[in-house]
């Protein structure tokens, strides 16, 4: 294929990434959007086997049979509750291939050139350090999404001088193989010194970080993979990872301004530690919570006049989205009016919460973000917490010594009254109290999301 139409068909599948960019802006056009950015990788892929000199297609073949097979099965199989997972390892393979690539060409140019040009020892340094970094950090990511790993901080004395002291050793690879340093062992080097940073990089962030750190993680592999283009020549490659490193990173800082928190305190503050302010300190201190019933709950909501249900993780975990749904078309039925109030790090990434309320095909108006929710609250009669903490903790708001003060919350207790689904008075993720549990106006409802929500509805269904 000649260069001329190479590049045409690649500005083609750069103009796919973009739209698809643009349609997953919306809810209403994601599934399109995904299309056009599967279709314009097929193309991608399409046009760079179609490269003259390229060869070992069978190898190609095995490769790509084994990668759609995961993929498809993946895809397939793995539980919306566990897609946060999935993200985190399928971004890190992303940035394992990068740094892979760029060993491979260290070896090919170094053998057939004699030597490196400048800009292409640049070009591996960051696709072996970043792509590296970001393999095995998602890979943290996930296990501790996975409780394969403890979703508290893992810290140990001196962790910052021990992270800065390997990060110096990868970094003083790469500028021995910017000078001119041949040898396959110095990338092996840096790739393994980069990886164990990745390790240690990610170990001291608690859980209710995650959602952050999977961002940054994705800018870290677009990044890589847009350096690997500089290396390759390839336009496209070029693109789309300046498109992820570019979106992955205005998302994380978007999310760090919904925590109130900068990027550097959540990389490095080690929050989610357990504080001394657990359950059973509350109840030592003289206070106590109110209890309700499926039936009670059925009564208030079923002559409320609005309704707001805010999603957590113990919706997901329960996977109760369908039953949620059910219950609010029952109240719609009797007239009442039902929102969804949505915080922008509820779950465990971004948009979990859209995701599946999207897949049990809740309207898509009825997802209110957190900004448009908020003024509705002091006007609500009933708000349902499903199985969140953190993001509805009004400690944030009144009490400067909590760790999350002045991050932006879904202001539930402005409204006329609170129930909170949960199974236990447990903290969440950032291992603090919610006094909300306490206000007199709450009442908790200590029982899976999902069996709560079915008994609720048929108690309404009885009224």
């Amino acid at each position: 294929m000649n260069a001329d139409l190479t590049n045409l068909l690649y500005l083609v599948t750069i103009v796919t990434f973009v739209l698809a960019l643009r349609f997953l802006s919306s809810p209403k056009r994601a599934r399109q959007g995904n299309l056009l950015g599967a279709a314009g990788m097929l193309l991608a892929i399409a046009v760079t086997l179609a490269q003259d000199g390229l060869d070992n297609f069978s190898w190609i073949a095995v490769a790509m049979a084994i990668g759609a097979v995961v993929g498809i099965v993946g895809a397939r199989s793995v539980k919306m509750t566990a897609m946060p997972q999935m993200v985190a390892l399928f971004n890190g393979v992303g940035g394992g291939a990068v740094a892979l690539i760029a060993l491979a060409e260290f070896h090919n140019l170094a053998r057939e050139a004699g030597g490196l040009a400048g800009e292409e020892s640049v070009s591996i340094l960051l696709s072996a350090l970043i792509g590296s970094i970001s393999f095995s950090g998602s890979l943290v990511a996930f296990a501790k999404l996975q409780e394969l790993l403890s979703g508290r901080p893992i810290v140990y004395p001196r962790q910052q001088y021990v992270n800065g002291a390997i990060l110096l050793v990868a970094l003083t690879l790469g500028i021995a193989i910017i000078a001119g340093a041949e040898g396959d062992a110095l990338v092996v080097g840096l790739i393994l010194a980069a990886a164990v940073f990745g390790v240690l990089f990610v170990l001291p962030i608690g859980g209710a970080d995650m959602p952050v750190v999977i961002s940054l993680l994705n800018a870290f592999t677009g990044l890589a993979a847009s350096a690997a283009g500089f290396l390759l020549h390839n336009n496209v490659l070029i693109v789309a990872g300046a498109l992820v490193g570019a979106s992955g990173t205005l998302l994380t800082l978007l999310m760090g301004r919904a925590m109130n928190r900068s990027i550097a305190n959540v990389l490095f503050g080690a929050f989610g530690s357990v504080q001394a302010t657990t359950a059973a300190a509350a109840g030592a201190d003289g206070r106590s919570v109110r209890s309700t019933s499926p039936e009670d709950l059925a009564i208030m909501l079923s002559y409320a006049r609005r309704v707001v249900f805010v999603p957590g993780y113990g919706l997901a975990v329960a996977q109760a989205q369908h039953d949620v749904r059910a219950l609010a078309e029952l109240l719609e039925a009797k007239g009442v009016g039902v929102l969804y109030g949505i915080h922008p790090v509820a779950g465990r990434m971004p948009g979990h919460m859209n995701v599946l309320l999207a897949e049990a095909n809740v309207p898509y108006d009825q997802l209110k973000e957190m900004d448009e929710i908020n003024p509705e609250l002091a006007q609500t009669d009933v708000v349902v917490i499903l199985g969140a903490n953190d993001v509805v903790n009004p400690a944030a708001r009144t009490d400067p010594s909590s760790p999350i003060y002045g991050m932006p919350i879904i202001e539930a207790d402005r409204s006329a009254n609170v129930v909170v689904v949960k199974r236990s008075l447990s903290p969440g993720f950032a291992g603090i109290d919610n006094p909300l549990f306490y206000d007199p106006k709450t009442s908790m409802l200590f029982a899976d999301a999902k069996q709560a929500l079915e008994q609720v509805a048929l108690a309404v269904k009885k009224l």
